[in-house]
């Protein structure tokens, strides 16, 4: 029962970012992945007082649907731009999925402990199974959608870039807070997800491309 709950807990979050870290062609320091990831798990700390002043300070309950996402994110994306995407070692649209993906899954992989071993500590493992394919598939997806548009963005210099690697993010997160059907979050999630394998399916195809292009 234990190990289970262990397995549920951390292996999902796990997979998917060695999943996305070694599909990038042109691999990232190693100590800036992992600088990157506890920096997303850090940001529970600044993303929990916000939830402190702006959600539970509230009498509408519907507060949270909106606001925690909004908090989260937000969270998300300030880190993506201003510890990351300052550096030299950001250099085309992969790293922000990459980045963005660590960044989410950091966040998620605190929260889902907290979930797990502190606020549901008594349905543990039956909390760990249900966040495997929910939260931390929706976290994921979050930090693939917030760094593909971010990439571009790099690439581009296009604020409807910037503006989308923001807002999308932020949306999806409240449409998914907002849904009390089993039903309705999964096809979120199932939906979600088949976009973001193609958008990280198109910019695997153009490292390809580059590859070539070296190549020749």
């Amino acid at each position: 029962m234990v190990e289970l709950t262990v397995f549920f807990t951390f292996f999902p979050p796990l997979i998917i970012l060695l999943y996305i870290i070694f599909s990038d062609r042109f691999q990232e320091p190693t100590y800036l992945l992992i600088l990157t990831f506890f920096l997303g798990y850090a940001l529970n700390l600044p993303a929990g007082i916000l939830n402190e002043i702006l959600i539970w300070s509230q009498d509408d309950p519907y507060d949270y649907v909106f606001l925690a996402g909004f908090t989260e994110e937000t969270c998300k994306f300030l880190a993506l731009f201003y510890f990351i995407g300052k550096r030299k070692s950001f250099n085309e649209p992969m790293d922000g999925i990459v980045y963005g993906t660590l960044i989410s899954l950091g966040f998620a992989t605190l929260e889902n402990y907290d979930y797990v071993y502190n606020i549901y500590r008594s349905e543990s493992l039956e909390v760990a199974v249900l966040r495997s394919y929910t939260a931390i598939p929706l976290h994921a997806c979050c930090g693939i959608i917030m760094g593909f548009y971010f990439g571009l963005y790099f690439l581009k210099k296009s604020k409807l870039l910037l503006i989308k690697s923001y807002v999308v993010p932020v949306t999806l997160h409240g449409v998914y807070n907002y849904t009390d059907s089993m039903l309705y979050t999964l096809i979120i999630i199932l939906v979600t997800s088949i976009f973001c394998l193609k958008l990280h399916s198109n910019i695997k195809s153009a490292q390809n491309i580059k590859i070539i292009e070296k190549e020749f």
